[in-house]
């Protein structure tokens, strides 16, 4: 049973710590070394057996278990998903919408929470509202939940789709309160959770979720174009898939004979092959996260946040992530001043230590097997103090 003691710094287990002091879980993350070889034990199966005695199923189910474990749901309530933009477009293409009907989002999505909405409103002259982020006195960048309770009280409102995390800023929206205004009007809550599973706790139950998309290859540490879909059960058959194939039907494996009967359990929104490689290797990092523990991440988390913070705050760069209460998240976005960001991030790499850019700030975001002394170095890399 792996703890968090046994992964910081563990080489072994993340061998991406002999090459690279990594800061960018919020873009694409390395693989752990249990994840990569199932990949490899995936390559050798299908180059000598194909899919002879490959017990790959089994482990698909515990790939959707898991998944259904580390964000408080059913297991039937999970599809899996080639990325976050398949899922969201799942219930921008399976809900009905008519004329008049609003969607009430942010002005600082990620494209992939912008242009499934876009479409719904060209197709069904549906108002899409973007509630602007605000800059505080402080040098903060956030979007004040009241604000988006205002724009949703509305009564044409049918769904909000939020980000749990933003990407740029790291804000965390407060799902809790979120999700109670919207199951007490009737409002549909859609959250992008790619930049929040794996790194904080996520609880759908507890946050009246309604849909939730998040690929695997940011905090949840598995390979792109793996990814997870939840419905919540009462909306599973009133959502219809967005693509029809072999696989959505009760009767997959019976292909002598046609019954266009759908699944009644979350696997309706799935139409044809899975990605074998990609769910196995998923499954890896799922058992680890879940053994860990959010709990544990999410402390790791904050703990090298804010010593990331107090490092920097010293050398001249303020904070643009909200830290208050629980708005904090694994992505820590840094103010340069006068200095180039992209400049920076350049001079970084040189010393193999990987950051990135968005809205012109440093966005850093470690996860939970970094170490302090990581952080202490990237700070003392940091130009300026």
């Amino acid at each position: 049973m792996r703890d968090l003691h046994s992964c910081v710094g563990n080489a072994e287990l993340f061998p991406i710590l002999k090459h690279w002091d990594f800061y960018n879980h919020a873009g694409v993350s390395p693989l752990p070394h249990t994840a990569a070889q199932a990949f490899i034990d995936y390559a050798a199966q299908i180059e000598t057996a194909a899919y002879v005695n490959a017990g790959w199923h089994p482990k698909i189910a515990e790939t959707r278990q898991l998944a259904a474990k580390l964000i408080h749901a059913d297991m039937s309530e999970i599809a899996f998903v080639r990325n976050t933009s398949e899922g969201l477009s799942i219930v921008a293409n399976g809900i009905d919408w008519k004329n008049g009907d609003r969607i009430v989002t942010t002005n600082v999505e990620y494209p992939a929470n912008v242009y499934p909405w876009m479409s719904v409103s060209r197709r069904y002259g549906v108002d899409v509202v973007m509630v602007k982020e605000e800059t505080t006195a402080d040098g903060l960048k956030l979007t004040p939940v009241e604000k988006i309770l205002e724009a949703a009280k509305d009564d044409r409102t049918k769904l909000i789709a939020l980000s749990h995390v933003e990407f740029a800023s790291g804000q965390r929206h407060d799902l809790k309160t979120i999700g109670k205004f919207c199951r007490e009007r009737g409002i549909l809550l859609s959250v992008d959770g790619i930049q929040s599973v794996g790194a904080v706790p996520v609880n759908v139950a507890e946050m009246n979720i309604d849909y939730l998309s998040a690929d695997g290859h940011k905090w949840m540490l598995a390979p792109e174009g793996a990814g997870v879909f939840y419905c919540r059960k009462d909306l599973i058959e009133k959502t219809r898939p967005l693509t029809i194939g072999w696989m959505n039907v009760v009767g997959a494996m019976n292909f002598d004979e046609y019954d266009f009967t759908l699944k009644s359990d979350a696997g309706r929104f799935e139409s044809g092959s899975h990605n074998v490689a990609g769910l196995l290797a998923m499954r890896e990092s799922l058992a680890l996260l879940v053994e860990v523990g959010m709990e544990a991440i999410s402390n790791r988390l904050k703990l090298l946040g804010d010593l990331l913070i107090s490092g920097a705050a010293k050398k001249g760069y303020a904070v643009a992530s909200p830290r208050e209460g629980e708005q904090w998240s694994g992505i820590v976005s840094l103010h340069c001043g006068e200095r180039s960001a992209e400049e920076i991030v350049k001079g970084l790499k040189k010393e193999r230590v990987e950051v990135m850019v968005r809205h012109g700030r440093l966005r850093v975001a470690p996860h939970f097997y970094n170490t302090e002394g990581q952080i202490e170095r990237l700070v003392g890399l940091l130009p300026g103090g």
